[in-house]
């Protein structure tokens, strides 16, 4: 019998599934400064493939871990964001979207190192366009895997579409990570049986109306829409502090380690990349919520739209130590 230590297979893992349901197409580049009202000469443009739910499955990908990304795919720009996808050995399958796929545009002023970030609303959905959805969920969930909700909704659903998107996949735990109207919507009327609610440091001081300074007011926070039903656990991310995980009785933080930051796109998604493979992989909340924020600062350390290599997220690890709040 093979030793598992000395085995060269990937850990096990349950099912992951993604959904992507307004990706984009992601160009990066870069100007010497951001000047109105002239030309300005930039460098050749990387593309690569991006949303929530995309990017997640990147991240997990680049981790060695497997998932199914489920993306709505429109016209051209659709297809050459399918082109990348199976040029990355991301494991997809496209959903019939409407109109033309949107694109969104990454511009770093290398004299300043600021970076302007430009996303355009993509197509409006009908009701045949999220009749379509819930059929290929329905079919394509694995009860007892993770399924995650991530991004930005696209034009034309309701508010409470992450709720019917749930109510599709019955028996898979559902991790949501959005923002705006469908995140308040998601706390002000939760989605049932809702295994993870994950939102930045900014958005959960709107949503609690007061700021959130401390680690203690943070955890505080979270625990309260857990106890309010709004998940079994809630993850404040605090930016360069590191992230908050409370559930109903216990309260973590995974402290961030010192990097630094040549670009902050995909560090969320990263996060939920490397949380949601580390549980899927058997691990408990605090060695995946270590992972996630390892998994965070790892992206920040790339270049525009370049998540987290697992070199870096390994060597990371030991400095995101997480301890009781």
């Amino acid at each position: 019998m093979t030793d598992p230590m000395l085995s060269s297979d990937p850990p096990s893992q349950v099912p992951v599934l993604t959904l992507t349901l307004n990706p984009a197409l992601d160009m990066a580049t870069d100007v010497p400064r951001m000047v109105p009202d002239e030309k300005l000469r930039c460098s050749d443009p990387s593309l690569d493939p991006g949303g929530g739910g995309i990017n997640v499955a990147r991240a997990i990908h680049a981790l060695g871990g497997e998932s199914l990304a489920l993306v709505a795919l429109g016209g051209l720009t659709g297809d050459r964001l399918a082109e990348l996808l199976r040029a990355d050995g991301i494991t997809f399958l496209g959903i019939s979207g409407p109109g033309e796929t949107r694109q969104s545009l990454t511009v770093t002023e290398t004299a300043t190192g600021r970076q302007f970030r430009f996303m355009m609303p993509g197509p409006v959905w009908g009701q045949a366009d999220q009749g379509r959805v819930f059929t290929l969920l329905r079919a394509a969930g694995k009860p007892g895997g993770f399924a995650v909700i991530s991004g930005s909704q696209p034009p034309g659903v309701p508010v409470d579409f992450p709720a019917r998107l749930a109510a599709a996949m019955a028996g898979m735990r559902i991790v949501l990570d959005t923002s705006g109207s469908a995140l308040i919507e998601a706390v002000e009327r939760p989605l049932p049986g809702l295994e993870i609610l994950r939102m930045d440091g900014e958005e959960a001081e709107v949503l609690a109306g007061r700021p959130l300074g401390t680690r203690g007011e943070t955890a505080d926070f979270a625990q309260s829409l857990v106890r309010r039903g709004a998940a079994r656990q809630v993850i404040v991310a605090r930016g360069a502090d590191g992230s908050v995980l409370a559930d109903a009785g216990r309260r973590l933080f995974a402290r961030a380690p010192k990097v630094t930051v040549v670009s902050k796109v995909g560090a969320g998604d990263s996060f939920v990349g490397g949380f949601v493979l580390a549980l899927a992989r058997g691990q408990d909340a605090g060695q995946a919520l270590a992972q996630g924020v390892a998994a965070a600062a790892a992206a920040v350390m790339t270049e525009a739209t370049d998540l987290c290599r697992p070199d870096d997220v390994a060597r990371l690890l030991a400095d995101c130590p997480v301890s009781a709040v």
